[in-house]
């Protein structure tokens, strides 16, 4: 009590002069208790609560609308305590690069940002040093615009190839996940700015995404759909965490006290804000008891509420107290707190540049019969699928960016010196202009948000015969578009349509007929369907949304400049229904009449496979895949040997040499997986757990690569202890080039039974 007194008095002496004149209290980084104290009960509550945006009209949508007096085109603010020096914050969308306004009314300047590789891409790279470079360059445009805190990285888990959103995120591992977006968070944050792993969680569907129930168990939600941020929270200390529009196992993540206070907060040691993604008024009280500080995009209405029921008893102040205080210990961090003069001038010439060879590293080569690629003596190529005129560089919705330009294919193959068949490149080009033009007349509004794709063109058979006569080879591109909002289509999506098809299968017979070769390049953000057609072309190149550079990079892996080194982060299919999730997944027509509120996989979705989700349930069931998890070819070809494992106090230590057995210099992507001995529970065949990337070595050159793994990492959920068991035995440690080729492999024993005991909390609602 005597302390509480003091404290009281230190905070009246702050506000008072010698003679009781009251004296100017303005936020610190050591007086957040003395400002607390000194905030309204409306301060209080306008801190946790976005300012308004104008462009947001209210309701329950997800809507996303401008910040015109700070940023203009970030996705929000946070709201100012002027006469307590408080300033406003602003948040501004990601992954692959700030999203804000590239022009403004009345200034003849523009702000554009560099469009960097999509998550898929950057994932597939497997290279933490990369990732973290670029989170780097992506962080200085963020300070350099004015903007605080970045809302990315996108992290939730591929776990079907339909989710909409999926080139957002980074795979359908917990562990590349986790990973890769510590990389990406600490690249970003190293720029004194913030960011907010999302969609937290288990954002699985768009298909009703404010509004469905994910009904996920225990130990799939610990071991697949939260590990991922587990991971990253632990390895980058993120700033904030944005909740998930969806529910999850009954309410709404955004008011779920054990998610977003008993294992965010109290497990795994979170000390950021959590904020909620862009949504309209919900239950503001039960958002702010679950520990939701701050929410998103803002409404007046909200400030009212939490007043109202703070004064009415409904919500104590001690819980708004816990939040605004979090909310003034992140804007002290900020760099528009620290009063930092932003430029509005990144250096984008520069950024463009790590743009351009980021995205190599993370192109994956699925074919390349007889060393057709790099192209040798090749002048001039005929340039088939509308997509190689038109690419594209990101996916939809908040996750595009306003770029400077998009380098195409066409373009990039020339800058490289190759020649694309003229009469060819006039016809698709003159079909682009009459489909845009055509797209913009029957245009009837939206939010524009990102690039359309553009039907694929017929080309006749007679047309690719000519070509195959008059060119030294053919290149197809497949492109495919995704985003916010809607989840992708089975038909004429994920598998192909019948005109590219057809395409692939005449272009192949005629140039094949002349002697010469097909390359086909997938233009995508996630995985399209390709057990049916990939046996037609002598090379595949998997490029998938490379950026604002992209057909520069492509480019560069065609001539060999750069040598692919990408791998898989997700198991590619022989059709998408051979995933398990996808019998639990909003495919078209499946919502039926139902009343609302019962409509399975659309207002609520059962996560029946549980754990078996991606090379989980392939490898373990031995079912066939187009292509298995981590794959990926290179230029040169790699041996592994001497597999080394020394146990440690908490777990173990692994080494293995990896030797460049080609002709060419390349790097190798090694992965480390472990099988279980058995216990009390089911476990997947083996379960990556480490990974690890080279350097570029040239031909005859080793590396020996090193992976930690402790003990907790090994364990597996046991729902009815409420506990991570990591089972005395012997663990198989396999060092694989992807999940079915494992090259070599050694052991490590564990002589007891560990267990993490955790809290018993988000048990599922439904049967499953």
């Amino acid at each position: 009590m005597k302390t509480k007194k003091a404290l009281v008095l230190a905070a009246s002496l702050a506000l008072t002069g010698p003679c009781g004149m009251a004296q100017d209290l303005t936020l610190r980084p050591d007086n957040i208790d003395q400002i607390l104290d000194a905030l309204t009960i409306e301060e209080k509550a306008s801190l946790l609560v976005g300012g308004r945006n104008e462009n947001f009209a209210g309701g329950n949508n997800a809507t996303v609308g401008g910040t015109r007096d700070l940023v203009p085109g970030a996705a929000g603010t946070t709201r100012s305590v002027s006469r307590l020096g408080v300033p406003p914050t602003v948040l501004a969308d990601g992954p692959a690069g700030i999203r804000i306004a590239p022009t403004r009314p009345g200034d003849t300047e523009t702000y554009y940002a560099t469009g960097f590789p999509v998550g898929t891409s950057l994932a597939s790279s497997w290279n933490v040093d990369l990732v973290r470079n670029v989170g780097r360059a992506i962080g200085n445009e963020v300070l350099e615009y004015g903007a605080d805190v970045l809302l990315a990285p996108g992290m939730n888990i591929h776990r079907s190839p339909l989710c909409g959103r999926n080139f957002e995120y980074y795979s359908e591992d917990p562990v590349v996940t986790g990973l890769i977006a510590a990389a990406y968070s600490n690249g970003v944050q190293d720029n004194g700015v913030g960011v907010s792993l999302k969609h937290f969680a288990a954002n699985s569907q768009e298909t009703n995404r404010t509004g469905v129930d994910e009904i996920v168990s225990p130990r799939a939600l610990r071991e697949i759909y939260l590990k991922g941020f587990e991971i990253a929270v632990k390895n980058s200390a993120p700033w904030t965490v944005m909740s998930s529009y969806n529910k999850l196992n009954g309410p709404f993540t955004q008011e779920n006290g054990e998610l977003l206070t008993t294992v965010l907060r109290d497990e795994w040691g979170f000390d950021g804000i959590v904020m909620t993604d862009w949504i309209g008024q919900r239950n503001t009280a039960a958002q702010v008891r679950a520990g939701n500080d701050l929410m998103e995009p803002g409404q007046d209405v909200q400030i009212q509420e939490i007043v109202e029921k703070v004064k009415s008893g409904e919500l104590a102040e001690a819980d708004v107290d816990k939040c605004a205080r979090r909310m003034l210990e992140y804007i002290v961090k900020t760099p528009r707190f620290k009063g930092y003069k932003y430029s509005n001038k990144p250096d984008l010439k520069a950024h463009a540049a790590i743009t351009r060879q980021s995205a190599t590293e993370g192109m994956v080569l699925l074919k390349n019969n007889d060393n057709t690629l790099p192209l040798k003596d090749v002048e001039k190529i005929s340039l088939f699928g509308i997509t190689s005129y038109d690419f594209i560089a990101g996916g939809t919705g908040s996750g595009d960016v306003n770029k400077p330009y998009v380098v195409d294919l066409l373009e990039g193959l020339t800058g490289a010196g190759l020649e694309a068949e003229g009469s060819l490149c006039d016809l698709y080009l003159s079909y682009k202009s009459y489909m845009e033009n055509k797209k913009e007349a029957d245009r009837t509004g939206g939010r524009g948000w990102g690039k359309e794709i553009l039907p694929e063109m017929p080309v006749s058979r007679t047309a690719i015969d000519k070509q195959a006569k008059i060119s030294d080879m053919a290149v197809i591109t497949i492109g495919r578009q995704a985003g916010e909002g809607h989840d992708r289509k089975i038909d004429d999506d994920f598998n192909l349509t019948d005109v590219e098809r057809r395409m692939i299968t005449d272009v192949t017979d005629a140039f094949h007929a002349q002697g010469k070769k097909v390359v086909v390049i997938i233009n995508t953000g996630g995985v399209v369907e390709t057990a049916s057609w990939k046996s037609l072309p002598d090379a595949i190149l998997l490029a998938w949304q490379p950026g604002q550079e992209g057909g520069n990079s492509v480019a560069d892996v065609l001539t060999g400049k750069e040598n692919p080194s990408g791998k898989l982060t997700m198991t590619w299919p022989v059709a998408a229904m051979d995933h398990p999730s996808s019998l639990n997944f909003p495919l078209s027509g499946n919502a039926g009449f139902r009343r609302r509120g019962e409509r399975e996989n659309v207002d609520y979705t059962l996560h029946k496979e549980g754990i078996n989700v991606g090379y989980r349930y392939f490898d373990t069931n031995g079912v066939d895949v187009s292509y298995p998890f981590g794959f990926g070819m290179s230029y040169t070809t790699f041996s592994y040997s001497k597999p080394v494992v020394k146990a440690g106090k908490d777990g173990f230590e692994a080494h293995v040499t990896v030797t460049n057995t080609g002709a060419v210099a390349g790097k190798e992507v090694v992965q480390l997986y472990v099988s279980a001995p058995k216990g009390d529970v089911e476990k997947p065949v083996h379960e990556l757990k480490a990974f690890a990337k080279t350097r570029t070595f040239a031909p005859g050159e080793s590396q020996t690569l090193t992976f930690k793994v402790d003990n907790y990492s090994l364990a597996s959920f046991n729902e009815a202890k409420s506990e991570w068991i990591a089972d005395k035995g012997v663990y198989a440690i396999g060092f694989g080039a992807d999940s079915r080729d494992i090259r070599c492999k050694a052991d490590y024993r564990l002589a007891k039974t560990l267990s993490y005991p955790v809290n018993n909390v988000l048990a599922a609602t439904r049967p499953l």
